[in-house]
């Protein structure tokens, strides 16, 4: 099932070709051998938990240890834990993993603990950021963890699982783009210290027979270099459609670029190639748009969470509402349940309108503060905007201080 972060969850049919294909895919990027070892803590029932925490050892015939997705959750050191005891070569989990492993491991946890072994650490399943990768390598650099063993790569359910990644022992390519040019659709490259800029985590390259384009979702013609558009695929990993959704399928698997008779899978999703890396930017369907300029709504949450230490990380979401024919700026953010006897909303509220206008000249409409983990997610942990906003129109959110801008009369 897809992941239903934009919409409901809808069943993907997968065919063993598409399986044989995507792990040949792996094996191949993340340099496998039977001397392998995999240590998994994801949900098996996910593509990602499924696939590397199961199928990957059987097909590839080195050893698999699976955690419960909860141990790791309650207590992140047990999955570093047992890389260490196991000698885990590889493994992975989405951004936040990595956030929670230096957030929620204390110095005293980090004795004994010896990561030289993990060869290829995978980042994906949601935006990945430059600033978590980071503080990931400074946190666990004393216990064995290098640059060269992360691994950011792309992929969904409807490509059976990955679509892009670096060659193992690469690491991380960054790249700094301007962030006004991007809301224009647009690339261009900027030195790091820019005020204007933005960093980007490039997610590596299609491999074996995976073609991946860069298409104007408007006009069906290939995007230029220097343009941003949604990316479409096509190729043995991308699977058959959507179980008992012709209609949708149709929509979605076949179709076709101006002048090629190819079908492609859209993806919905916002990218580019730069240097024939793919730089991912955003979900088309997530895409706020402000007086005609295209904000993407993780820039938003990514101030947000960090403008005060009440927002919780990785738990806010930003989306639009039409208020008196005009569209205006929501954002919905957990609170750190130690501030929650003691919130200060006014505080709190004032310090994100005006992080946020400082950043994006935005002004925002409304912001709830929620009880903590209240926010809607995915059973993979990715936030669902789309019901987050309809929740919010509702009035279902769990909320514990809020503050709305009177209308304009």
């Amino acid at each position: 099932y897809t992941s239903g972060s934009t919409g409901n969850p809808k069943g993907v049919m997968v065919t063993h070709q598409n399986i044989l294909r995507n792990l040949d895919f792996i094996r191949q990027s993340f340099s496998l051998t039977p001397k392998s070892v995999s240590v998994s803590w994801l949900p098996s029932f996910h593509d990602m938990g499924l696939i590397d925490g199961v199928i990957g050892p059987v097909y590839n015939g080195y050893l698999g240890v699976l955690l419960p997705p909860v141990s790791f959750i309650q207590k992140p050191v047990r999955w570093l834990k047992a890389i260490s005891k196991y000698r885990g070569t590889h493994g992975g989990a989405p951004n936040f993993a990595f956030d929670l492993c230096v957030d929620g491991i204390p110095e005293e946890e980090k004795d004994g603990l010896d990561l030289t072994s993990m060869e290829t650490l995978y980042c994906g399943a949601e935006p990945i950021r430059k600033s978590t990768f980071e503080r990931f390598i400074q946190y666990f650099a004393n216990n064995g963890i290098t640059g060269n063993s992360l691994y950011p790569c792309y992929g969904m359910a409807e490509t059976t699982l990955i679509i892009s990644g670096p060659t193992a022992g690469r690491g991380p390519e960054y790249l700094s783009v301007s962030a006004s040019q991007l809301e224009l659709n647009k690339v261009r490259k900027l030195q790091p210290d820019d005020p204007d800029a933005r960093f980007l985590v490039g997610v590596g390259n299609p491999w074996i027979d995976t073609i991946v384009k860069i298409v104007n979702p408007e006009t069906m013609e290939s995007c230029l270099i220097d343009e941003v558009g949604e990316i479409w695929v096509s190729g043995s990993i991308v699977t058959a459609g959507y179980w008992n959704n012709k209609a949708i399928t149709e929509q979605t698997f076949a179709a076709r670029i101006k002048g090629d008779n190819t079908l492609y899978l859209r993806t919905g999703d916002l990218g580019f190639f730069h240097e024939k890396e793919l730089f991912i930017t955003g979900r088309l369907k997530d895409m706020i748009i402000l007086q005609g300029k295209n904000y993407y709504p993780q820039d938003i949450e990514f101030i947000t969470e960090n403008c005060h230490p009440a927002i919780r990380k990785t738990a806010s979401a930003a989306f639009q509402i039409e208020v008196d024919n005009t569209e205006k700026l929501v954002i919905v953010a957990e609170v750190e349940r130690s501030y929650i006897r003691t919130l200060d909303t006014e505080t709190i509220c004032d310090v994100i309108r005006e992080q946020i206008a400082d950043e994006f000249e935005q002004q925002v409409y409304a912001i709830q503060l929620l009880r903590t983990a209240s926010i809607l997610k995915t059973s993979s942990g990715k936030i669902q905007r789309k019901a987050c906003r309809q929740a919010f129109i509702d009035k279902t959110l769990d909320v514990v201080g809020e503050s709305i801008l009177e209308k304009t009369q």
